[in-house]
Protein backbone atom coordinates (compact mmCIF):
# COMPACT_ATOMS: atom_id res chain seq x y z
CA UNK A 1 0.00 0.00 0.00
CA UNK A 2 1.44 3.42 -0.19
CA UNK A 3 1.24 6.30 2.04
CA UNK A 4 -1.70 8.56 0.62
CA UNK A 5 -5.41 8.94 2.19
CA UNK A 6 -8.08 8.37 0.36
CA UNK A 7 -7.82 11.67 -1.62
CA UNK A 8 -4.09 11.63 -2.84
CA UNK A 9 -2.68 13.54 -0.32
CA UNK A 10 0.41 12.92 1.47
CA UNK A 11 0.09 11.79 4.97
CA UNK A 12 4.02 12.18 6.45
CA UNK A 13 5.20 15.71 7.74
CA UNK A 14 8.41 16.22 5.87
CA UNK A 15 11.32 16.88 8.70
CA UNK A 16 13.71 18.43 5.76
CA UNK A 17 12.84 21.89 5.93
CA UNK A 18 12.53 21.58 10.27
CA UNK A 19 16.30 19.99 9.71
CA UNK A 20 17.60 22.87 7.84
CA UNK A 21 16.24 25.34 10.25
CA UNK A 22 17.65 23.99 13.22
CA UNK A 23 21.49 23.12 11.85
CA UNK A 24 21.15 27.37 10.90
CA UNK A 25 20.07 28.01 14.21
CA UNK A 26 23.43 25.59 15.54
CA UNK A 27 25.57 27.27 13.55
CA UNK A 28 24.55 30.21 14.43
CA UNK A 29 24.74 29.70 18.62
CA UNK A 30 27.63 27.72 18.50
CA UNK A 31 29.42 30.98 16.37
CA UNK A 32 27.80 33.62 18.68
CA UNK A 33 28.68 31.90 21.72
CA UNK A 34 32.40 32.09 21.95
CA UNK A 35 31.85 35.69 21.08
CA UNK A 36 29.27 35.97 24.32
CA UNK A 37 31.33 34.60 26.74
CA UNK A 38 34.40 36.82 26.26
CA UNK A 39 32.70 39.85 26.51
CA UNK A 40 33.41 40.56 30.20
CA UNK A 41 32.10 44.34 31.62
CA UNK A 42 34.87 45.49 33.30
CA UNK A 43 35.09 49.15 34.75
CA UNK A 44 38.60 50.14 34.56
CA UNK A 45 39.89 52.44 37.60
CA UNK A 46 41.16 55.88 36.39
CA UNK A 47 44.49 57.61 37.08
CA UNK A 48 45.62 60.75 36.86
CA UNK A 49 48.03 62.10 34.56
CA UNK A 50 50.57 62.73 36.54
CA UNK A 51 51.65 59.63 37.47
CA UNK A 52 55.05 59.32 36.74
CA UNK A 53 55.96 56.14 35.04
CA UNK A 54 59.43 54.47 35.11
CA UNK A 55 61.54 56.02 33.04
CA UNK A 56 63.13 54.46 30.22
CA UNK A 57 66.36 55.29 28.58
CA UNK A 58 67.43 54.03 25.23
CA UNK A 59 70.96 53.49 24.80
CA UNK A 60 73.03 53.11 21.25
CA UNK A 61 75.85 50.58 21.29
CA UNK A 62 77.47 50.95 17.91
CA UNK A 63 80.47 49.02 16.72
CA UNK A 64 82.29 50.13 13.75
CA UNK A 65 83.49 48.14 11.26
CA UNK A 66 87.41 48.27 12.48
CA UNK A 67 86.21 47.42 15.98
CA UNK A 68 85.39 50.32 17.45
CA UNK A 69 82.65 50.56 20.49
CA UNK A 70 80.14 53.39 21.04
CA UNK A 71 77.95 54.32 23.57
CA UNK A 72 75.92 57.04 22.42
CA UNK A 73 78.10 58.87 20.87
CA UNK A 74 81.38 58.57 23.33
CA UNK A 75 83.79 55.71 22.39
CA UNK A 76 84.75 53.35 25.64
CA UNK A 77 87.27 50.21 24.92
CA UNK A 78 85.03 46.81 24.22
CA UNK A 79 85.65 45.67 26.97
CA UNK A 80 84.42 48.29 28.87
CA UNK A 81 80.85 47.89 27.68
CA UNK A 82 78.97 45.92 30.75
CA UNK A 83 80.60 48.26 33.04
CA UNK A 84 79.31 51.27 31.61
CA UNK A 85 75.97 49.56 30.86
CA UNK A 86 75.84 48.53 33.90
CA UNK A 87 76.50 52.34 35.79
CA UNK A 88 73.44 53.61 33.00
CA UNK A 89 71.39 51.02 34.60
CA UNK A 90 71.78 52.10 38.18
CA UNK A 91 70.35 55.30 36.96
CA UNK A 92 67.55 54.24 34.83
CA UNK A 93 65.54 51.19 33.21
CA UNK A 94 67.66 50.92 29.78
CA UNK A 95 66.74 49.52 26.81
CA UNK A 96 69.76 49.39 23.95
CA UNK A 97 69.85 49.19 20.25
CA UNK A 98 72.39 47.98 18.81
CA UNK A 99 74.01 48.96 15.34
CA UNK A 100 76.65 46.95 14.02
CA UNK A 101 78.57 47.55 11.01
CA UNK A 102 77.72 44.99 8.44
CA UNK A 103 80.99 44.13 8.11
CA UNK A 104 81.65 43.56 11.62
CA UNK A 105 82.19 39.72 12.45
CA UNK A 106 79.18 38.09 14.22
CA UNK A 107 81.70 37.34 17.16
CA UNK A 108 81.95 41.05 18.05
CA UNK A 109 78.39 41.12 18.09
CA UNK A 110 77.96 37.92 20.44
CA UNK A 111 80.70 39.80 22.42
CA UNK A 112 78.65 43.04 22.78
CA UNK A 113 75.23 40.99 23.49
CA UNK A 114 76.75 39.06 26.28
CA UNK A 115 78.27 41.77 27.42
CA UNK A 116 74.87 43.86 27.56
CA UNK A 117 72.88 40.66 28.53
CA UNK A 118 75.79 40.27 31.72
CA UNK A 119 74.78 44.12 32.67
CA UNK A 120 71.08 42.74 33.48
CA UNK A 121 69.84 44.37 30.28
CA UNK A 122 67.00 42.13 28.71
CA UNK A 123 65.49 44.73 26.35
CA UNK A 124 67.97 45.10 23.58
CA UNK A 125 66.84 45.68 19.83
CA UNK A 126 69.20 45.62 16.75
CA UNK A 127 69.04 48.52 14.08
CA UNK A 128 69.11 48.12 10.18
CA UNK A 129 68.21 49.36 7.01
CA UNK A 130 64.92 48.17 5.22
CA UNK A 131 65.67 46.72 1.72
CA UNK A 132 64.52 49.84 -0.16
CA UNK A 133 66.98 51.93 1.49
CA UNK A 134 70.02 49.60 1.12
CA UNK A 135 68.74 49.23 -2.56
CA UNK A 136 68.99 52.87 -3.31
CA UNK A 137 72.57 53.32 -1.49
CA UNK A 138 73.90 50.84 -4.05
Amino acid sequence: MNDYGSDGMMSEINVTPLVDVMLVLLTVFIVTAPLLMNAVSVNLPKASASIALQKISDVRVSITASGEVFVDKTKIPAASLENTLKQLKAKADVRVEILADERVPYREVARAMAQIQRAGISKFTFVMLPDSAMQAKS
